[in-house]
């Protein structure tokens, strides 16, 4: 063996004594044990005990090599050693050939090719009377590889940067570059500290298994930034304006305050941005360098910075070589003016807007570029922006790429451009908002905009990535009206991939269930026509509280069924029309709640049920026409970060069935991109409603508020109500969930909402985090309810009813008490005669106000929401609630 004995045999070669120290080194760094005794080697195979993979291994001591006479023919040459190997594969890899003269730079030249193929792992050549006889040892075969120690990054993310792999031919040198891939993903995730130590474990058939021993060691942070030069403006100042941030206790969970170099050159543009906005064009990063300590867990970075002097606006022009645009005019339009201070921002933005002005009348090519006259001596920047001249253009052709699912047409119909219509860059825009908010693809969707057959004609390319459109929706909260509350609905939204919307709905509760069935073609025909129906039932019990137990012998069932169809009038104003037949049956248990106390018949009893209960019993059929105007300026309908969608809504109740009413809705919102991922809203919405023909608004059709849509208050939880308070010995109850809590609803309501979404770093937002702080206020009012239907019981209430005989039927005998065996009197239902105080509360148009934080979140199993909410400000019998969530699913 090569660096292990002496080469035996006359004229035996071997690399040792042919290349010198450094040459050995480097082959010997190729035995699989190296650094290891040759018994200790086999020993270590034999146990299975790791090695560790080494580097070269300093040059042994040289070998005495017997001497040859050169220049003698080459008889034959005999391999030995190959096991996988042919012996002709082996020759095949050398340049020595039967025939030629054996020397010395021939022997060298046979080894360092065979080392060179890394198929071997030791080889040596020996010469004998014409016999050259090649004795090599293979590496070995790599059985499989083995990670330990990686918890930060899983198998699936390093296994297919490691190169080296099974049934593969072991060498050194893939290892060490594996080992260097491995230690990059490592840095890629500011883990500076991590190592990776190779280690083998050899085995039969000339065998090894590669394990790699991973310490990750923990994220290096950036433990203090330094800026020098800087003269107008504070480190800390300086500092805010940084994506890469110090780390402190305060910024536990923040994710930059990890080292990162790609960070840290944004960091310099970013530096360079501000300066410049604040009039310090000559500004520059003289230097960037960041310091790893010596303990391998933090960086120090220094920046180097030279400011420059201030400048302000010199002469601002605008020079148009288009004949459609008057510089003077537009130059009166610009925001920068002459003396104010330079900002380099505010000429970017300027250059968008003149380009978006001229590809709004067509020019989609045109050119705008500042000229700069900088004096040096004044500290003036003068500005002149030249609009080159560029062909009118035209839409040759609007390309769809990408869908699979989705059929052309439905993307097609939502451009607001036709291929041979004149090129306008706001219908451009306008058109990728509309393909946006169908919902139905990527969020960061544009229309590409590339060069035609010629300088006059543009290509619209709208390459779409598909997402699931179906929606598996599942949500579930608590409140002291309906007490838990599951619901789930499925939908999809691109049916077919026509555009079509079909969707199916269901919930239920300890005390109300409903299913729903709706179905959506937005183009009716293919035409520019909406088209909507929805079929419903909806069952309510309980509705009120009875002895401190919920009621569950009052029924509510309402069955219908409701069209709509809808045309756009503009661009953004669209007008729909609707038409609803509703049939509602109100219902009581009549051994609960009836009774014969006030005229001998029996009938409906408010001492039982309340007035404004027994008013709403029967079954009524409601013929409902109503008709819409819907504006839409949203740039996505899903999502929105900017636009207004606003809405006024009229119903009439009377053409035909048995209610007669009134009813006028209205809403609106407005979204606002405050820029750095900040979106705030502001929405507000109110309806009122009046009886028609002498009729009053029953409790079915009245307007309510809480949960959902006004947080921090359960459902129903605002308003007009009616609340029982029970007297026990002499003391009437303070306890909410002791009382009979019946929400009336009200005639008219006001609601308004302001939110702010927050961003978070690139982490959360790859995780699909978006919190949100909110303010909601409203109320709802004008319930006609006469104190004087309240029920009297402060004494004591014992109701009259009629007698039954032993067969359970009534006889013409009404008594006004029954008593148990010891005395005391009972109610027809078997409870005890009960005092109690009724309260009408909540009728006021005063405002609700409630604050709070809330969360969406797009987990791994399905969409969740979470609020908490504080009461700020309410009214008498108002219910807060501080606590709500839902989760769903897509597919």
């Amino acid at each position: 063996m090569i660096g292990r004995e002496m080469v035996r045999g006359t004229g035996a070669r071997s690399a040792r004594g042919l290349w010198g120290s450094q040459v050995a080194a480097v082959l010997l760094g190729t035995t699989i044990l190296a650094g290891m005794p040759m018994e200790a080697s086999a020993q270590a195979a034999k146990a299975g005990k790791r090695a560790p993979v080494p580097s070269a291994p300093a040059a042994p001591a040289p070998a005495v090599v017997a001497p040859v006479e050169e220049g003698q023919p080459i008889q034959t040459i005999v391999v030995k050693g190959a096991e996988r190997l042919e012996a002709q594969t082996v020759l095949s890899y050398i340049k020595m050939r039967v025939g030629q003269n054996y020397t010395k730079v021939s022997a060298d030249a046979a080894l360092k090719d065979l080392y060179g193929t890394e198929l071997f792992k030791d080889a040596q050549v020996a010469f004998d009377n014409g016999v050259v006889t090649i004795t090599v040892q293979e590496n070995p075969v790599v059985n499989r590889i083995i990670l330990e120690g990686n918890k930060r990054i899983k198998d699936d993310k390093i296994l297919p940067e490691i190169k080296v792999a099974p049934r593969q031919i072991f060498t050194r040198s893939k290892i060490r570059a594996d080992v260097a891939r491995i230690i990059e993903l490592y840095k890629r995730q500011g883990r500076y500290a991590a190592t990776v130590e190779p280690k083998m474990v050899s085995l039969d058939q000339n065998r090894v298994d590669i394990v790699f021993e991973i310490t990750e060691g923990d994220k290096s942070k950036v433990r203090q930034i330094n800026i020098i030069g800087n003269e107008h403006f504070s480190a800390g100042e300086l500092r805010g304006q940084m994506v890469t941030k110090q780390a402190r206790f305060t910024r536990l969970f923040s994710s930059g305050t990890s080292y990162d170099p790609d960070r840290m050159a944004f960091d310099q543009q970013k530096l360079r941005q501000f300066y410049l906005t604040q009039g310090y064009a000559d500004f520059r990063v003289v230097s960037a360098v960041a310091e790893l300590t010596p303990d391998k867990k933090d960086f120090i970075i220094t920046y180097v910075v030279e400011e420059g002097k201030r400048y302000k606006f010199g002469d601002v022009k605008v020079e148009s070589q288009l004949r459609d645009f008057d510089g003077e005019k537009m130059a009166g339009n610009l925001p920068m003016h002459k003396g104010d201070w330079y900002n380099a921002k505010q000429v970017e933005d300027t250059i968008d807007s003149l380009n978006e002005t001229a590809g709004a009348f067509g020019y989609a090519f045109a050119d705008v570029r500042p000229q700069y006259d900088r004096d040096k001596e004044n500290l003036t920047m003068g500005l002149t922006f030249v609009i080159q001249e560029a062909p009118r253009v035209y839409v040759e052709k609007i390309d769809i790429n990408g869908n699979t699912l989705t059929q052309d047409k439905v993307i097609r119909r939502e451009f607001r451009l036709a291929e041979g219509d004149a090129f306008n860059s706001l219908q451009v825009k306008r058109s990728t908002n509309r393909i946006k908010s169908l919902g139905y693809f990527q969020e960061k969707f544009e229309v590409e905009q590339k060069p035609g057959s010629a300088d006059d004609r543009i290509l619209l390319e709208a390459n779409v990535e598909e997402k699931p459109t179906g929606e598996l929706q599942l949500s579930a909260g608590f409140s002291s009206l309906e007490s838990f509350i599951f619901q789930a609905s499925i939908r999809q939204r691109n049916f077919r991939g026509r555009g079509q919307t079909v969707g199916l709905s269901g919930s239920i509760s300890r005390y109300s269930k409903s299913v729903e069935a709706s179905f959506v073609e937005p183009y009716l025909l293919d035409k520019n026509v909406s088209l909507g129906v929805n079929i419903y039932r909806r069952d309510y019990n309980s509705f009120n509280y009875y002895n401190s137990d919920r009621n569950t012998t009052y029924e509510q069932s309402t069955t219908g069924i409701q069209i709509r169809a809808g045309v756009p009038l503009t661009e953004y104003l669209t007008a729909v029309g609707s038409y609803t037949l509703n049939y509602d049956d109100v219902s009581l248990d009549k051994d609960t709640y009836y009774s014969t106390r006030v005229n001998g018949t029996l009938q409906c009893d408010p001492l039982y049920a309340g007035r404004y209960l027994c008013d709403a019993i029967g079954k009524r059929l409601s013929s409902i026409v109503g008709g819409s105007l819907i504006y839409d300026t949203l740039d996505n309908r899903m999502r929105p970060t900017r636009g207004i969608t606003a809405s006024v809504n009229v119903d009439f109740a009377g053409l035909g069935g048995d209610v007669k009413y009134a009813r006028i809705r209205g809403n609106a919102s407005k979204f606002f991109n405050m820029g750095h991922g900040f979106i705030f809203s502001l929405s507000a919405e109110g309806g009122a409603i009046k009886g028609l023909a002498g009729q009053e608004i029953r409790l079915t059709d009245r307007f309510y508020l809480g949960q959902p849509q006004f947080r921090g208050f359960a459902i129903r939880g605002v308003g007009p109500r009616v609340l029982r308070k029970y007297i026990t010995d002499g003391v009437e109850s303070t306890k909410r969930s002791d009382w009979s809590d019946d929400a009336l609803g009200g005639n008219y309501y006001y609601m308004g909402r302001a939110e702010m979404e927050i961003p978070l770093g690139s982490g959360a937002r790859e995780m699909g985090l978006r919190p949100s702080i909110f303010a909601d206020v409203g109320a709802v009012w004008g319930t006609k309810f006469n104190k004087s239907d309240l029920t009297d019981c402060k004494n004591g209430c014992i109701p009259t009813y009629k007698v039954k005989d032993a067969n359970g039927n009534d006889t013409d005998t009404t008594t006004t008490s029954s008593t148990d065996s010891s005395g005391r009197q009972l109610t027809p239902t078997g409870n005890y005669a009960y005092n109690f105080n009724e309260y009408f509360v909540g009728d006021t148009w005063k405002p609700r106000v409630a604050i709070g934080i809330g969360v969406n979140w797009n987990s791994p199993f399905g969409p969740f929401r979470i609020d908490f909410s504080r009461v700020l400000l309410k009214q008498d019998g108002d219910d807060p609630k501080a606590f709500n969530f839902n989760v769903g699913t897509q597919f």
